[in-house]
Parts: C-alpha cells; sequence; structure tokens
C-alpha cells in the first residue's frame, strides 16, 4: 500500500465540503520532519483559513473533527496557529506487516495508468574509451529504467552513440597515419583508443599554436571537462575554422567529409571499427550491470536528415537565412541551425530525427533525455522545434545533473590533465572495496566476533559487489541537480548513508536466518502476527510500510535519490531495532517470530531498494 496516499483518502471526506478542489489540501498532508510530532503532518488548515477567512486553528479542528473514524489513528493533534500532527496505532501497523510480507512486491502496487517512458542515458562518443564524465548519465538513467519498470510502466532504454562525427574523422586519420599494426591484432580496442588519444594531442597542440579551435562544429574540452557531452546532445557552437596552421585539424574534417559523402574506404574502415568501439563500450555496461534495450548511433539517423529539413522548410517552421536554414524560436535569441551553409547538417537536426523516429515506432507518453546540466539551451531549443514540428502531444523532459568533482571541486582529472576512464576508475573501486572489506573483516575477528570463512572467490566477488556498489550509491545518493564530490573514504565508509553499510545490514540480517535455523519462505508464505511492543519496533514498521510512497516520490521528481533517503530511514531503524530488541533471544517464541519478520522484511527492502539503484548485495560478508 501507498501510506501517504491511504492518509490523504482519510482526508478527502474532511476536506470535501470545506474547499471547492480538495486536491491542493490534500497534497499537503506529508510525511513528519520530526518524528517526536507524529508519523505524518497536515499543514493544509492555514492555507484553507485563508481562503475561508476563518482562523487557522478552528479550521483544523473542524478537519480533525471530520475525519472519518477507523482503527488506523491513534491520534490527530493540533499544534502552532493549525499544525495537524497524525500519529498512526501500532496495532494498525502491525496488521500491515504480513500483508506486505505475502506480497513479492512488498506492497508496491503496479501504476494503475501505464505509461511508456523513452529514457535516453549514456550515450557516449565510440571513437574513445568512456572516461568519468559518462558515469552519471549511465547509472542515473539506468536507476530511472528500473524503477519505472518496477512502478509497471512499458520502458525502452536507447542509447544514442556518437558515431558519426568528427570524433571518427580522428580514427580515420589516425589509422592511416599512425596505426601499429601488431598493437592492433593483439587489442584492437587498446589500439584505437591509443589512436585517438595521439590525433587528438596533435589537434590540441595546433589549436594552441594557432589560438583557434580545431573543430568547427564541437568543443571536447567540455567533455574531458567531466561531462558526457556527444555530439548528438552538443549544442551547435561557432568557432574558427581549420587554419593552413591546423594541417592535421583540417586532415581530420576532410576525413570526416569524405566518410559522410560515402568514401567506400572510409566507409569499409568505420565498419571495421564499429565493433571493437562497442565491445569497449558494452564491456563497461557489463560491469556496471546496465542493459540497454537499443543502440542507435547517429549514423543511424543520417539518411533521414534530408527529410527532416523538407518538411520543417514546407511547414514554415525553419527558413533559409544567408544560405543556411534556421529555426527563430525567441526574439534576441539565436535561432537553431538545422542546416549549415555547406549543406551539412547539426546536432538539433540529428535530435529531431530521433524525435520522429521515436514517436513513429514506440509512440510513447514520454522522452526522458538524462544528459548533463550545461546542455540545457540544447534541450529547450529542441524541445521547442520539435513541439512546432507537431510533437506536441508526447512529454519532452531533460533530466538534467550536475558534475562529478574531485578533492579540488574542479572536473575529476589524471595527472597528465585527462579525463579519469571509467574502466580505471571501477578497477580502483575493486581493489578499494577489497581493502576495506579485509580490514573490516580482521577488525571483526579481533574483537571476537564471528567472521565467515569465505573462499577467495567469494572475497572476490564481495570486493566487486561493495566497491562498485560504493561508486553507484555515492553518486545516486546525491540530489542529481548537484554537483558532488568524488571521495573514496567516505563513499566506502562502514556506517553512515553508503552502500557498503546498507549491503552489511543485508548481510546482518541473513546471518540472523543462518544462526535461527528458521526458512525465511515461511515467513513470506505464512507470516506470523506482529507485534509492536517498543518504540524500536514500532519506528521499523513505519519505515517498511512507507517504502511504496517513497518509490513513487522519486518516479515523480525522477530522483533516485529519494530511494537511497528511504534506504538510509530504515537502515537506521533497524540498527536501532537490532540493538535494543534481541531477536534470537526474545522473551518469548511469538515475539522471536515477530521480530524474525521485521528483520526478513528489513531484508527484503533493503535489497529491493539497491536493485532498483542497480547495486547488488551479498548473502555473507
Amino acid at each position: 500500500m501507498n501510506l501517504l496516499h491511504f492518509l490523504q483518502q482519510q482526508f478527502q471526506p474532511a476536506l470535501q465540503d470545506l474547499a471547492a478542489d480538495p486536491a491542493p489540501y490534500l497534497a499537503m498532508v506529508k510525511p513528519a520532519q520530526d518524528a517526536r510530532h507524529g508519523d505524518y503532518q497536515a499543514n493544509c488548515a492555514m492555507a484553507l483559513a485563508k481562503e475561508l477567512g476563518r482562523k487557522p486553528r478552528e479550521v483544523a479542528e473542524e478537519i480533525v473533527r471530520r475525519l472519518p473514524a477507523g482503527n488506523w489513528l491513534a491520534s490527530a493533534e493540533i499544534a502552532g496557529p493549525g499544525f495537524i500532527n497524525l500519529r498512526l496505532r501500532p496495532e494498525w501497523l502491525a496488521q500491515q506487516l504480513p500483508v506486505i510480507s505475502r506480497d513479492e512486491r512488498l506492497g508496491v502496487a503496479k501504476a494503475s495508468a501505464r505509461r511508456t517512458l523513452i529514457i535516453d542515458f549514456s550515450s557516449p562518443n565510440v571513437a574513445k574509451p568512456m572516461h568519468v564524465g559518462h558515469l552519471r548519465s549511465t547509472i542515473i538513467g539506468d536507476s530511472l529504467a528500473r524503477l519505472f519498470r518496477f512502478l509497471g510502466h512499458h520502458v525502452v532504454t536507447d542509447n544514442h552513440l556518437g558515431d558519426w562525427g568528427t570524433q571518427l574523422g580522428m580514427l580515420l586519420y589516425g589509422y592511416k597515419h599512425f596505426r601499429n599494426e601488431e598493437a592492433l591484432k593483439s587489442d584492437p580496442i587498446r589500439e584505437m583508443a591509443r589512436l585517438y588519444i595521439h590525433v587528438r594531442g596533435l589537434m590540441d597542440a595546433e589549436q594552441r599554436v594557432s589560438g583557434g579551435v580545431v573543430s568547427g562544429e564541437w568543443s571536447e574540452d567540455d567533455e574531458d571537462a567531466g561531462s558526457p557531452l556527444t555530439t548528438h546532445h552538443s549544442p551547435l557552437t561557432t568557432h574558427h575554422s581549420p587554419t593552413p596552421t591546423n594541417p592535421v585539424a583540417e586532415a581530420v574534417r576532410q576525413e570526416t567529409a569524405k566518410l559522410h559523402a560515402g568514401d567506400p574506404e572510409n566507409v569499409r574502415l568505420w565498419r571495421m571499427f564499429m565493433p571493437w568501439c562497442l565491445e569497449e563500450i558494452d564491456r563497461i555496461y557489463r560491469r556496471l550491470d546496465v542493459h540497454i534495450d537499443h543502440t542507435h548511433g547517429e549514423s543511424f539517423y543520417n539518411p533521414m536528415l534530408p527529410e527532416v529539413v523538407r518538411s520543417l522548410l514546407e511547414r514554415g517552421i525553419a527558413q533559409e537565412s544567408e544560405g543556411a536554414v534556421v529555426i527563430f524560436l525567441r526574439e534576441n535569441e539565436p535561432p537553431a541551425l538545422i542546416r549549415k551553409k555547406d549543406g551539412a547538417f547539426t546536432y538539433t537536426t540529428s535530435d529531431l530525427a530521433t524525435i520522429r523516429y521515436r514517436v513513429e515506432t514506440w509512440h510513447p507518453d514520454a522522452m526522458l533525455y538524462v544528459v548533463d546540466f550545461r546542455q540545457g539551451l540544447h534541450f529547450k531549443n529542441l524541445f521547442e522545434a520539435a513541439r512546432r514540428w507537431g510533437y506536441d502531444k508526447v512529454e519532452l523532459e531533460h533530466i538534467s545533473f550536475g558534475s562529478v568533482l574531485g578533492a579540488d571541486r574542479r572536473p575529476i582529472k589524471t595527472r597528465e590533465g585527462g579525463a579519469v576512464e571509467l574502466g580505471e576508475l571501477l578497477d580502483e573501486a575493486v581493489a578499494r572495496g577489497r581493502q576495506v572489506y579485509e580490514q573490516t573483516r580482521s577488525e571483526r575477528a579481533a574483537r571476537g566476533e564471528d567472521v565467515p570463512d569465505l573462499s577467495a572467490e567469494e572475497r572476490q566477488q564481495i570486493a566487486e559487489v561493495v566497491g562498485l556498489g560504493a561508486v553507484k550509491y555515492a553518486d545516486l545518493s546525491q540530489n542529481r541537480t548537484s554537483d558532488y564530490v568524488f571521495n573514496w573514504d567516505k563513499m566506502l565508509a562502514m556506517d553512515g548513508n553508503t552502500a557498503t553499510y546498507m549491503q552489511y545490514a543485508f548481510a546482518r540480517v541473513r546471518s540472523i536466518f543462518r544462526k535461527s535455523g528458521e526458512k525465511e519462505e515461511r515467513f513470506r508464505s505464512d507470516p506470523p502476527e506482529v507485534s509492536l511492543g517498543t518504540p524500536a519496533e514500532r519506528a521499523l514498521a513505519l519505515q517498511l510500510v512507507r517504502l511504496s510512497e517513497s518509490l513513487e516520490a522519486a518516479a515523480i521528481d525522477y530522483k533516485p535519490n529519494l530511494i537511497s533517503a528511504y534506504l538510509w530511514d530504515l537502515a537506521k531503524a533497524y540498527s536501532n531495532f537490532y540493538d535494543s530488541c534481541p531477536v534470537l533471544k526474545a522473551e518469548s517464541a511469538t515475539l522471536r517470530q515477530s521480530r524474525l519478520l521485521l528483520c526478513d522484511l528489513t531484508a527484503r527492502g533493503i535489497q529491493k531498494g539497491l536493485e532498483l539503484l542497480g547495486i547488488q548485495t551479498v548473502e555473507r560478508m
């Protein structure tokens, strides 16, 4: 059940005759900020009193009198000018837990109105290794896909790769002039990365000498600063054209132009490069446990672009201007360029073709673009152009996010100044996860605690789960619109709001069941009655019932951090319960069964929440 929705429904008859439209006032029923004042709080009396011309406290008293009778409410107290503090009956909470325990979805109902959502995320350029700037888009997008699928919606994930732009010209030029045949045979993926980096270095050197920018379409300085700018998601920016002092840049431009013109040799090489490049990207996705339904690069949409421009011109949405084709969107602002003077198309053109293809193929209710905040203007222009073009029935959302920063609060870079490769970051995460686990294991053994005897393979699995989970959770526990500082020690801490802490809490519950000799399945098929005789038991029960409302709140705001906030509250409530309420040595067999059920529901809640964040658990730690 969704506890918040249940409480709002109880207020519906109380507000029905007081407000012409109760909906805005029902939305003012929310979880209490301070548990000392109650479980939930209704703040509608003040706003309603203003509309009715009455005293807020008087209106609050009338609302409380009008609340329907039932066994759910322990108290409704009026505080201050008219706040209504609600406290639920422990007996009523206890009745909800066996119901949730029988449900494999833990009481989370599927959406009554199923929507089709397309989630566009990750979107790296194929010519080079993924770096830390791709981390947030990849794991935020994956988490949203997991969440909406669990809530019962139809989700299509679509990875729009940069596989047709200047970066391919750089790879073509590098292959023709600098390739190492032996390296290409032994490890083509790394040789592709080396060639890209080498040519990029040559172009950067030219740029420093000439004072210009190497590309007439895009600047990778932003991308390497830690943001996943891909060619299809980058706003068009006017830079200086390559000059005679930039021979490498000019050669790269020519190789790109030849590819786009269908030059047989360049097309052949492009087709040879693509499997190597895609395998490197897929390797990262496999390690992160990220699954994407469809992968369509810019090359897929390239044949559609002339028709896009023709349609926009015919419908009067676009017009010719100084030899180019543009869309004027707002006064005193530059227009959106969709075809340049030389006949080349732009990122906006490709993105419009993408919108048309997705609408005609999947008929979505919404498209979510999980791309960094710096692309805000591009998406504002794109969405406005799409609506004018007739795609005004589909919801278009830019799910923006901040940057990953180093200790100096600048985008993370290597000592050489380049962006940190994502594969290397994940390797270090696993190594640090192993170190933290082994240290914690030794400390527990020294204190005389029961430490499981694990094989080397099991320890390595724990290191993978802990290390990768730490990186994901540290990101997803942040408000996605904010920057955050990447801190290994903080993200791998065994206490506090970290994946490691959640994973350990899960493993601790599993340990309790192993010692108890009980099977978890029995508590799910035939759950015992629950007793909430202590404040710690009641507080834990309240958190267990709140899972559904927390997931729905995360979906409404597209914010996975609301899931991690729920997990943190649940883990804290369980820790207090564990410290104050003996489970295996409970005073009676009945109480032991009740507390085992609380333990099992806690483990299931933690596991489900982490799963929705793309984070795994282990049975023993």
